[in-house]
């Protein structure tokens, strides 16, 4: 087993210390890259697949342990997109 599915089955498990740089590499993983900020930036980074549907989440600060909901709704909307299968 890879590395990235080594990561992607913990992002599953919905683990209390998956960081930022975890969810980039399981993002791109799954097809998505990052959206350049707009004018106003903030926390909030959207990322886009090829089909262009965007996953919209709050960069966690200070510290780069990335939320539970955060970890759910990425799953819930991967599960949406089709990109993993239900259950």
């Amino acid at each position: 087993m890879s590395q990235i599915e080594k990561l992607v089955l913990r992002f599953m498990s919905k683990p209390k210390d998956l960081t930022w740089n975890e969810l980039l590499l399981i993002l791109r993983f799954y097809g998505y890259e990052e959206l350049p900020p707009g004018k106003t930036g903030g926390s909030r980074v959207k990322f886009a697949d090829y089909e262009k549907r965007i996953i919209s989440v709050h960069k966690p600060h200070p510290s780069p342990i990335v939320k539970s909901y955060v970890i759910e709704q990425i799953i819930a909307t991967l599960k949406e997109n089709g990109k993993i299968k239900n259950g």
